[in-house]
């Protein structure tokens, strides 16, 4: 899965997880754990269907055994889920999500709605979202917790805080890892994750939000070998990320200008520093000081619906998945499809 981080705090469901002075920031920590597909696709299974089960997964997805294990066991570190043993001979465990499991769903809906947006794939099988409060499906809106207004990359000044830095900012080994079949979440970020779900592609998007245009600042910035520079550079003008135009001064150079595509993901990259800046601190303070232009205040994203204006809460979302008409009233095991993004089921009794 992504890149470690070392947790040197006790863990609980409500306390934040303190870094080592000096080491990984909260930036490193938040994409190691969402830049994954296969931790995204557990971490749907339980906030929208309840999932607590280790077989409730396996039987639900083409995920191996071994996958499984390891991306439940790092979320377990990273206090995303909490293990609740019920059964001794043999042991069993449930996994239940924690506060900040659960607060990954705004994370999860943005990202389908860029894919939804932005990526032309006739296979495309992303869910809809209806709020449950208005009746209507929706897009969710990034706007500011301070003031409520609409943001977007242009509206918000972003610079590295006391614990920010590029090298600090990378996470170790965020990589894709997919079982050894080559086998894929049913429901796919594709383009999500070749923007992070690699240590480099992470730092080159950071890097062009922050206003790296030209070779040179990239290479800087990322502190990555030329080869690797150019490769992800290829990639991001293949997806329509990033657009090459000749540089005035060295025309057989060029500059990369994020497209609106590109700027258009700064909601789901926001959001992931958000979670990650509430949930995993270090000692020196923020990793990234971001502000909203016209209101002052220090910027936080939220999402509204893009039907009634209302903020969106997790409950009130629920999920609809294209081509199942009665995908939002039973799941796709038969029971009872659960009413939004909301907590874990009961626990067993443990011995039950």
């Amino acid at each position: 899965m992504g890149g470690g981080v070392d947790l040197v705090t006790e863990r609980s469901d409500s306390r934040v997880t303190l870094l080592p002075a000096g080491g990984p920031n909260s930036i490193a920590a938040s994409i190691g754990i969402v830049g994954d597909e296969w931790t995204l696709w557990i971490v749907e299974m339980a906030l929208q269907q309840g999932f607590t089960q280790y077989n409730e997964w396996l039987r639900a997805g083409p995920i191996s055994s071994s996958v499984l294990t390891a991306r439940l066991a790092r979320l377990v570190e990273a206090d995303v889920f909490e293990r609740a043993p019920y059964n001794s001979r043999p042991p069993r465990n449930d996994y239940h999500l924690t506060t900040r499991g659960r607060q990954l769903w705004p994370i999860l809906i943005s990202m389908w709605a860029w894919e939804e947006t932005w990526v032309d794939d006739p296979d495309n099988r992303l869910p809809q979202m209806r709020h449950t409060e208005c009746g209507q499906v929706f897009s969710p809106v990034h706007v500011c917790a301070a003031c409520d207004k609409p943001t977007t990359i242009h509206d918000v000044r972003a610079a590295f805080g006391p614990s920010g830095s590029w090298p600090r900012s990378i996470p170790a080994a965020s990589t894709r890892r997919r079982s050894h079949s080559g086998t894929r979440p049913p429901e796919l970020v594709e383009q999500t994750m070749a923007l992070i779900g690699n240590r480099w592609s992470t730092a080159m998007i950071g890097a062009a939000f922050m206003g790296a245009r030209r070779f040179g600042e990239f290479e800087a910035w990322m502190g990555a070998p030329p080869t690797i520079v150019a490769e992800r550079l290829r990639t991001f003008c293949e997806i329509g990320v990033l657009t090459p135009s000749p540089n005035p001064t060295r025309p057989d150079w060029s500059i990369y200008a994020l497209t609106e595509k590109g700027g258009s993901f700064y909601p789901v990259t926001a959001l992931v520093l958000d979670w990650g800046e509430r949930w995993f601190q270090s000692p020196e303070g923020p990793a990234l000081l971001m502000t909203h232009v016209e209101c002052g205040n220090a910027f936080h994203p939220r999402l509204q619906c893009s039907a009634c204006g209302q903020r969106l809460r997790g409950h009130a979302v629920q999920v609809v998945r294209a081509g199942d008409a009665v995908a939002a009233v039973r799941g796709g095991n038969g029971r009872p499809l659960r009413q939004g993004f909301q907590g874990p089921r009961k626990r067993r009794t443990p011995g039950g």
